[in-house]
């Protein structure tokens, strides 16, 4: 375990989907920190910078794609990688996921390991 423990920020509408995330991402090391909605989700990004973003695309406000464009558009979020987790799963999502700034899309239901070989695949990329 590293002094500063990672963070991770779940933005999931799905309760269980959430929690589910947040326990793969726990037993990782990771501080956990879970939004079930987007747009609050915006302010906390900006004030948290969490190492690595888990975004659901169908949420019941702003879209997650939304919320990778706002992230983009600010030098300071847009270093900040962000694994697109949706059930989109057309590659015309995908492919709009990652135009809008995703580092990668998974689509549900995602197992564990493919979870946790996303984010060191993402971090170890980013900090690079």
């Amino acid at each position: 375990m590293s002094p500063t423990q990672r963070t991770v920020m779940i933005i999931e509408d799905e309760a269980d989907a959430a929690e589910l995330f947040a326990e793969m991402m726990r037993v990782n090391g990771f501080r956990v920190i879970k939004m079930f909605s987007s747009a609050p989700a915006i302010p906390i990004i900006s004030q948290e910078k969490p190492d690595i973003i888990l975004l659901d695309i169908m949420m019941p406000d702003i879209s997650g794609l939304e919320v990778l464009r706002y992230m983009q558009r600010e030098p300071e979020l847009a270093k900040i990688p962000v694994i697109v987790v949706s059930a989109k799963s057309m590659p015309s999502d995908i492919k709009t996921g990652l135009e809008a700034g995703a580092s990668m899309y998974l689509t549900k239901p995602v197992g564990f390991q493919d979870l946790k070989q996303a984010v060191e695949k993402v971090l170890s990329n980013n900090s690079a």
